[in-house]
């Protein structure tokens, strides 16, 4: 996928000194988590993001120029039981997750962050030892869909499953032995 970076994430990028940070949005059904890897309230794309400092960790996220479904792991530490109890009870699976790489300015947001992740959270696991909580999520590329069978047939009974009222297959098995008689006499 190509990306475009704006002229002042660039310099940013050009700079002797960057500092750089991770964001990422979560999106269930109730709402979304917003979390970035720093300190404090950041504000980018009319989203608020939360600091999580180190409690927010990444995985390596890998880009190929080939058509390879990559995924991310991201691994939330020590965190309050409002988001363990989120996690516990909503339905996450297949619900959109982005991952940015921003640069900050002066402790403001430089720019527009680059989108580096666009993908579906996965499957999630929580390891609770009493002292600390950390939960750690597995997110997928669309791409994934890709390698997924699509089991599909042409009968009355699978084309219903979409458009419950279309009888255009109900007449397929009268014509299997049919003899049409196309031009001349």
């Amino acid at each position: 996928m190509t990306r475009s970076i704006t002229s002042s994430m660039l310099a940013q990028l050009q700079a002797k000194e960057v500092e750089l940070f991770l964001a990422i949005k979560l999106s269930f059904d109730t709402g979304t988590i917003a979390l970035w890897t720093g300190y404090g309230d950041i504000t980018f794309g009319s989203q608020l993001y939360t600091g999580a400092g180190t409690l927010l960790g990444f995985s390596a996220i890998r880009e190929s120029s080939e058509i390879i479904a990559s995924g991310a792991q991201i691994t939330l530490d020590g965190i309050e039981t409002s988001i363990v109890s989120l996690a516990l009870t909503e339905n996450y699976q297949g619900r959109q997750a982005v991952i940015y790489l921003g640069a900050l300015s002066n402790g403001s947001v430089v720019a527009d962050p680059t989108l580096i992740f666009d993908g579906r959270m996965d499957v999630m696991s929580i390891e609770d030892n009493g002292d600390n909580c950390s939960i750690s999520l597995t997110l997928e590329s669309r791409l994934i869909d890709l390698e997924r069978a699509r089991v599909r047939r042409y009968t009355p009974e699978d084309q219903k499953l979409n458009y419950p009222n279309d009888k255009g297959f109900d007449f397929v098995s009268d014509l299997t032995d049919k003899v049409v008689k196309w031009g001349g006499n």
